[in-house]
């Protein structure tokens, strides 16, 4: 990308709070992502922990639905999110050097794949000031059928919602007070295999359950902090305490 479209994308990003870049990774590039996906699943995945790997129904291997921190078990993955243009991006974006806190794979199995819940990601990640990206890229079509992203544009300039405990596995906090406007000003967004979007740490977001009787919908994400964003310590061990009653 030239520094034109560099500028034209970080000016929708701040405006909007997320971009769509098509065809952001070529045919090739996600052919080896794809296959790296497929190696990793078949002789990693046995050896991870339960806390990094989640399954619809933890009894059908086939249901798989995330796995975190492939970057830690896998040279690929950690030069994906360490050293490539999606961290070039991300600083980009966020007008600063950048840490690269996570890169995970989602999925939505056919039929059973849950709907993700609207949220924002800053409820989690507790940041102080709140700039992070989420990077969102799609390894297959996505559409309305088997569960594409939706967002609410500027959200992000309007601070921090309400969130409460939800059931919805990997999302464990969702917005309370989601209305019928909300959902009127959503922009769902279809993406195809390659296809990047970006968000904020504050704009809101969703995504539907998979419906299609027969499609996946894989997709990977990777996490970037500003350096000059900081975990604010007590909302988060005040988080934590929470989740812990709730359990």
């Amino acid at each position: 990308m030239n520094t034109t479209n560099l500028e034209i994308l970080k000016k929708s990003f701040d405006d909007d709070g997320y971009i769509c870049i098509p065809k952001f990774l070529s045919s090739e590039e996600v052919q080896l992502l794809n296959e790296k996906l497929r190696q990793f699943i078949k002789v990693v995945v046995p050896t991870m922990p339960s806390k990094h790997v989640f399954y619809e129904d933890e009894n059908d291997l086939s249901t798989l639905k995330q796995m975190q921190h492939l970057f830690a078990y896998d040279k690929y993955f950690n030069k994906l999110l360490e050293n490539s243009k999606f961290k070039l991006l991300a600083q980009v974006l966020l007008d600063d050097e950048v840490i690269g806190k996570e890169l995970e794979y989602f999925n939505k199995p056919p039929r059973i794949g849950k709907p993700t819940p609207a949220h924002q990601d800053n409820y989690y990640f507790k940041l102080k000031p709140p700039r992070a990206v989420t990077m969102w890229m799609a390894l297959e079509e996505v559409d309305s059928e088997n569960g594409c992203l939706s967002y609410i544009k500027g959200s992000h300039l309007k601070g921090l919602r309400p969130h409460g405990r939800t059931q919805t596995l990997g999302f464990s906090q969702g917005i309370t007070d989601y209305t019928e406007n909300d959902l009127a000003n959503e922009t769902s967004i279809f993406a195809s295999p390659g296809d990047l979007l970006v968000h904020h740490s504050l704009t809101v977001h969703r995504a539907d359950g998979n419906l299609s009787p027969n499609r996946t919908r894989q997709a990977l994400g990777l996490i970037y902090f500003s350096k000059s964003a900081m975990v604010d310590k007590e909302a988060k061990d005040a988080y934590q305490k929470e989740l812990s009653k709730e359990n």
